[in-house]
């Protein structure tokens, strides 16, 4: 059928959730993987991240503070995402600024992770380096049994929501002569959508 204008919801936002949904029906690994570019005083930097959910009509996801990621988003808080499921031959482009969630927020989905994914966001200074594999284990090891309980949340570790400034999506078509719809929010918070030449 392809991408239409006349089809297209009026929110991108529902657009976004009815593709997610189809990727993860197709059963296409890791559908929740998204590409985070992000610029600081070290220049351009772009790396995979999870996708934790929209919430308010902002996209999350969870970080070291402290990491590249963390350095540049605290310096220019200007971000975009670039999901890429081939299994639906679609693709998500998403623009816009970066707020950090407050302590509660992140200790909510922190207490939601496996003991060990907790464990080692607690013993890694993510970016750094490190002088082996068995320092980190160690490391891991020692918080294990200082904290046989609860793992406290991280000083420098907490969530990310990205409000978009304009998504756009891309379907695959016949002779690349691909559909390219791109949201814009205006003033005011409706959305404007146009047609991009492929």
């Amino acid at each position: 059928m392809g991408l239409l204008e006349s089809k297209a919801p009026a929110d991108p936002l529902t657009l976004f959730r009815r593709w997610y949904r189809e990727v993860q029906d197709a059963g296409a690994p890791q559908p929740d993987a998204v590409a985070l570019a992000t610029a600081g005083a070290e220049g351009p930097s772009v790396r995979m991240v999870l996708f934790k959910g929209i919430q308010d009509g902002s996209f999350l996801f969870y970080s070291n503070y402290d990491s590249r990621k963390g350095r540049d988003l605290a310096e220019n808080n200007r971000a975009a995402f670039v999901f890429y499921w081939p299994a639906t031959r679609h693709q998500v482009r998403v623009s816009g600024t970066v707020r950090r969630l407050d302590r509660k927020a992140s200790l909510a989905y922190f207490r939601s992770r496996p003991r060990g994914a907790q464990l080692s966001a607690l013993a890694s200074r993510q970016s750094r380096a490190v002088p082996s594999r068995k320092v980190l284990e160690r490391a891991v090891a020692k918080l294990a049994e200082n904290y046989p309980g609860d793992v406290p949340l991280p000083p420098d570790w907490g969530g990310y929501a990205l409000r978009p400034r304009w998504i756009e999506f891309w379907e695959n078509r016949e002779d690349r002569l691909h559909d390219r719809l791109r949201y814009m929010r205006k003033t005011g918070g409706a959305w404007r959508l146009e047609r991009l030449a492929p």
